[in-house]
């Protein structure tokens, strides 16, 4: 355990001493934008694509529910006439 402690601490100390490096080594450059900017891109059309798919299963939904009131409100006027509609 004292091992693996000290080397820790070793190779932490020893880590701290560097200095960093030059900031025009590290910007992401052209090619760091452009793949933001696809991610931005891909984002906003899933976007789009969520709401489309979100409002299509709710009009469905209205349907569903207006034909059934329909055939429900078919059936019981048919009771009453003493008819059977199918």
């Amino acid at each position: 355990m004292n091992l693996v402690l000290s080397t820790a601490l070793t190779v932490w100390a020893a880590a701290g001493d560097q200095t960093p490096p030059p900031d025009d080594l590290v910007t992401p450059g052209v090619i760091g934008f452009f793949a933001i900017f696809l991610v931005a891109v891909a984002t906003v059309f899933l976007g789009f694509d969520l709401v489309r798919r979100i409002r299509r299963t709710t009009y469905r939904e209205q349907i569903r529910e207006r034909l059934a009131a329909e055939q429900a409100e078919q059936s019981e006027h048919a009771e009453q006439n003493g008819t059977s509609e199918k």
